[in-house]
């Protein structure tokens, strides 16, 4: 969800001069100490300001967990490996899950114009509904503008406890010009517009909220203890770090951890943990949540332009990855958190997460690709 926090980040180095700040390098029990990661780890605590950091690789042989620097910076308390935390767009992998589900039961087509679901909700400004489809949404390729553009961290944390309404949400985007003509060639723009009318398109056809449909069909079929969609709670289950942003080059972090995540309606309003979100990433490449139809379908992918030279299929990222073959996966930045999880369909994943969005180097997207990249290829 990074329209949200990018309007407040800024390009800052900051040089952490304390122990309190920095932290320790810890590492639990595990089939390797990836000395590598721990670098990277400790390059995000450190380079690129970010208060504290974990990740978790899995493989066929085990488990390794590392982390650096702090969970909290008021008590100085170390960041662990058992923490729940938000995880920003990594719920739009969970929303296309379901929507693909639906798509194999015959209750959706994913080329069917959203209109047939959604009748007369997008209209304006070139938007239109009928000529939007399912598949669209999940590819962003809607031409759809993003809500988040236009609606700024500050006026968010003014009544950080209110409850964002997604029709209201939703008005925000189609206030503004289409980008481009849906499904046109060559044209890809990440909008978290898609997937706030993905949930919708969800609770319309199932006639249950989204996250009640996550729950149902993924966290409890998975068993994902720590993972949920919050609705309006503001609060993150215990144990969690605190989360942290910065709102201008220089300033000291605030604490953002408590706020209303219904703002991300869909698009990055859920919490889970390292282990979870590995362990879907996991079922959902070794189709035990997907028909193979519909799979295939989700990791068909349309090139995205950027410079990082990623594709995106229905509600996944694909990267290349140094050591050879590709990674699945997802950012998810959100305020006080930024994360990364990638998986390969030969079994092995890797999730980084880190609690300070935005305010961090403009390097620290780089530096959480790369380690979630190294850790993947290490184990």
């Amino acid at each position: 969800m990074s329209a949200l926090t990018r309007v407040l980040s800024g390009a800052l180095v900051l040089t952490l001069a304390s122990s309190v700040y920095l932290g320790t390098a810890q590492a639990s029990a595990g089939p390797a100490h990836h000395t590598t990661v721990q670098q990277l780890l400790d390059r995000l605590t450190g380079e690129d300001g970010a208060p504290g950091a974990l990740v978790e690789v899995r493989d066929r042989t085990g488990v390794s967990k590392l982390t650096s620097g702090v969970a909290d910076l008021h008590t100085g308390a170390p960041m662990t490996d058992d923490v729940n935390f938000r995880i920003g767009s990594m719920t739009k992998p969970f929303v296309a899950t379901v929507v693909l589900q639906l798509v194999g039961e015959h209750r959706i087509a994913l080329d069917a114009p959203l209109e047939r679901y959604l009748p007369g909700l997008v209209r304006g400004n070139g938007n239109d509904g009928r000529r939007i489809t399912v598949r669209n949404l999940l590819q962003h390729t809607s031409g759809l503008p993003d809500y988040l553009t236009y609606l700024t961290p500050q006026e968010i944390l003014s009544d950080p406890y209110a409850h964002h309404d997604q029709n209201e949400l939703l008005g925000i985007a189609l206030a503004h010009p289409r980008l481009f003509k849906p499904g046109a060639k060559g044209r890809w723009s990440y909008s978290n517009t898609n997937y706030l009318l993905a949930g919708m398109l969800i609770e319309k056809v199932t006639g249950h909220s989204y996250g009640t449909e996550i729950r149902r069909r993924i966290v409890v079929p998975l068993q994902l203890g720590d993972t949920e969609v919050p609705g309006d709670a503001v609060a993150i289950p215990e144990p969690h770090p605190r989360g942290y942003a910065r709102p201008a080059p220089g300033a000291e972090p605030i604490d953002v951890t408590e706020f209303n995540p219904s703002v991300a309606a869909g698009s990055g309003d859920m919490i889970s943990s390292a282990s979870d979100m590995s362990r879907f990433l996991d079922a959902l490449l070794h189709g035990r949540l997907l028909r193979p139809a519909q799979l295939a379908e989700m990791t068909h992918t349309k090139s995205t332009g950027l410079e990082d030279h990623s594709a995106y299929g229905l509600g996944l990222f694909t990267w290349s990855l140094p050591c050879g073959g590709v990674y699945w996966g997802h950012p998810g930045d959100i305020l006080g958190f930024q994360t990364m999880t990638g998986a390969t369909t030969d079994g092995r994943q890797a999730t980084v997460m880190v609690n300070l969005d935005p305010g961090g180097t403009e390097e620290q997207d780089a530096d959480l690709r790369a380690a979630v990249a190294t850790a993947l290829c290490v184990s």
